[in-house]
């Protein structure tokens, strides 16, 4: 693992200054050091051979009360540096990944679990990377450096047998840090596997519970779970010994340092106020290296998080064009989409506006792919799709898919009011409007029943309302936007026929003057079409 990553730079600016700053406290801090060494080796020296008293002591006293108010200065300011620092990189790396991924659209970025684990627990480890692991790395790169140059002069062999010794902790530190690294990413990519797989059972649990599946997936949770608490002793287990190992070795590099002191003081070889020099800053030399050490393992996680946002921001978007909206006919020009090294969708026909076209074909034959395509969520690897002649290709994408009104086979309703979901994408509406869109797509009448009318809350997803309702508020949001393209993605999919069929006279009637695309299989719905579009591949039909 690099001790910084320059990608940490490139996408989070707010890292820049802590950085700096880091950098400047981490000078200040191995001068105190020093200086607060010096002045304990001279007070000490002072009282015991010279017999100082505190009268004519009183001038390096303050001088080492302000030392020492200095180190403990400076490690404030670098703890409210990194809460800073760390809170403003979480929030950039956030609003990034939340917007690329928008930007990626639907099967292009990584998974909902994945990014949800991503995006909250595994940023928030960053924490311990700005707040411990950073500062320390700084520190073992300047405190030693100083330390070193200050000793020199004073006692060359101490200084010799530091300078041996302190590259034993790095080597050691790398060895253990490889192992480590590896154990940390296996932990971080278990745990948005299991993100991933919690979320699904969660949003699939009313399925599951009527096809009496809910118990099956118990114990595939508990399965992952128990996997997952493995890593994560094992983990721990690594960085408690790693830690051990160099705790050790600086604590017998200290015992050398202080061995070979002990020795020339008693021969007379070294007086009194060197020794104390040396045995003071010795253990001040090791210490940034231990702490390194001891704070890798906890920044491990977050840089492994990091990383994992860097590849998604690294992803190449969808390319979009500069050129304004077209109007007219939308023509699929041997539009071909394929997955895994088979035919997703094969294409070629022509809508005109104004007319409604009904794709049918079972399911798998690319009734939701070439919705997509038109979406820009889907690219062709071969065709093109043209609208009034214009390859949409050039056009802009976000100016484009905002000329369409689009209901999803499931569509998705935020958490708030009715007010807000019919709302959605449409600026501020009227309440007039909205309330007329609500009667246009027969959801006025379920709506003013609630307790609160359109102010009534929903839960996530739309949680506290049937899949009828749903569908009608989303058929709502369409009519309110009046798009002049509207797409449909088998609208009455899991409905009964009475709610299907208020469903189907919303379409009649959100239809009129528009141009309508819809993915459908049941034959009412079909009707409801001017042309029929079969996607059955040749060789089933």
């Amino acid at each position: 693992m690099r001790p910084l990553d320059p990608r940490l730079l490139r996408y989070a600016r707010a890292s820049r200054w802590y950085l700096g700053a880091t950098v400047a406290l981490g000078v200040l801090s191995a001068v105190l050091i020093v200086g607060q060494a010096s002045l304990l080796a001279y007070g000490i020296s002072a009282v015991f051979l010279d017999g100082a008293t505190v009268t004519t002591l009183m001038p390096a006293l303050l001088a080492l009360a302000a030392v020492t108010a200095g180190r403990a200065a400076a490690g404030w300011a670098q703890e409210t540096a990194a809460v800073h620092s760390s809170a403003a990189v979480k929030q950039e790396l956030r609003g990034r990944l939340l917007a690329h991924a928008a930007a990626l659209g639907p099967g292009r970025g990584p998974a909902t679990g994945e990014l949800v684990a991503l995006v909250t627990h595994g940023l928030d480890a960053l924490d311990a990377y700005f707040a411990r692991y950073l500062p320390q790395l700084v520190l073992a790169a300047l405190v030693p450096a100083v330390v070193l140059v200050r000793l020199a002069p004073a006692d060359p062999t101490a200084t010799l047998t530091v300078a041996v010794t302190l590259p034993l902790i790095p080597v050691f530190m790398a060895l253990a840090g490889m192992h480590a690294e590896a154990a940390n990413r296996r932990q971080f990519r278990l745990l948005a596997r299991l993100s991933h797989h919690f979320l699904d059972v969660v949003a699939g649990l009313s399925t599951l519970k009527v096809f009496g599946r809910a118990g099956a997936q118990i114990e595939n949770i508990r399965r992952v779970g128990e996997e997952q608490r493995r890593v994560t002793m094992r983990t721990l287990r690594i960085a408690f010994l790693s830690s051990l190992v160099l705790e050790l070795l600086a604590t017998l590099s200290v015992a050398l340092v202080a061995v070979g002191i002990g020795l020339r003081l008693v021969s007379g070889h070294l007086d009194l106020r060197t020794a104390l020099l040396v045995l003071i800053l010795a253990p001040e030399a090791y210490l940034p290296l231990r702490q390194v050490g001891a704070n890798y393992h906890a920044s491990a996680e977050g840089l492994a998080a990091a990383s994992s946002a860097f590849e998604i921001l690294s992803s190449a978007s969808p390319s979009s064009g500069s050129a304004p909206v077209p109007f007219g006919a939308i023509a699929f020009e041997d539009v071909v989409v394929r997955h895994r090294d088979a035919d997703a969708l094969r294409l070629s026909t022509v809508i005109e506006p104004g007319s409604v076209v009904a794709l049918t074909g079972p399911s798998g034959s690319g009734k939701s792919t070439a919705l997509n395509v038109l979406l820009g969520f889907a690219s062709g690897d071969s065709g093109r799709v043209t609208v009034g002649g214009v390859d949409l290709a050039t056009v802009d994408a976000a100016a484009w898919r905002s000329s369409i009104a689009w209901v999803p086979q499931r569509p998705y309703l935020v958490a708030g009011t009715i007010r807000a979901n019919i709302a959605l994408g449409a600026g501020s509406p009227d309440m007039s409007d909205i309330v007329q869109a609500a009667r246009d797509a027969g959801a006025h009448h379920f709506v003013v029943d609630l307790p609160d009318g359109y102010d009534t809350v929903l839960g996530d997803d739309g949680a506290g309302l049937s899949a009828g309702q749903r569908q009608r508020i989303a058929l709502a949001r369409a009519f309110l936007r009046d798009a002049p393209i509207v797409l449909l993605d088998e609208p009455t999919a899991n409905l009964d026929a009475v709610t299907a069929g208020s469903v189907m006279g919303a379409i009649r009637r959100l239809a009129a003057g528009r141009t309508v695309l819809m993915a459908a299989h049941r034959p009412e719905l079909i009707a409801l079409a001017d042309r029929v579009v079969d996607l059955t591949p040749a060789g089933v039909r």
